[in-house]
């Protein structure tokens, strides 16, 4: 159960969130993350096998994406290569307020850069 009040203080942190991570973007064109923090799980799974007895703890594998969500950044995922078993791992490109476009030229830019970008998982 939640107040109006308190609904009133989330938005406040999340603009001082956002905020703060405005002025990375200051200084930086883009930021790069990884996708996730696990590798690549079945298509057919919501969260990896190993996360089942705590699935609220998403933030643990993909809190990644989560605080360019929050505050409304433009990002973008690419492929970024391989594990060892064959799973694609992902790279996250992160941009500015309103930096759509250089997210997806950025984009453009790794994936025509990499060596496998006609590859496919598990080939």
């Amino acid at each position: 159960d939640h107040s109006a009040s308190d609904y009133v203080q989330m938005k406040q942190r999340r603009l001082n969130y956002h905020a703060r991570v405005l002025e990375f973007f200051e200084n930086y064109d883009l930021l790069l993350t990884p996708s996730l923090s696990v590798a690549a799980f079945p298509v057919e799974r919501l969260i990896p096998e190993h996360w089942e007895q705590h699935p609220w703890d998403w933030l643990r594998w993909a809190g990644f994406s989560y605080p360019f969500n929050l505050t409304w950044l433009p990002a973008a995922t690419c492929p970024s290569g391989f594990t060892h078993d064959g799973l694609p791992v992902g790279l996250q490109i992160v941009g500015g307020h309103r930096q759509d476009k250089k997210v997806l030229q950025a984009s453009r830019a790794f994936e025509t850069a990499q060596p496998w970008a006609q590859r496919r998982p598990l080939e």
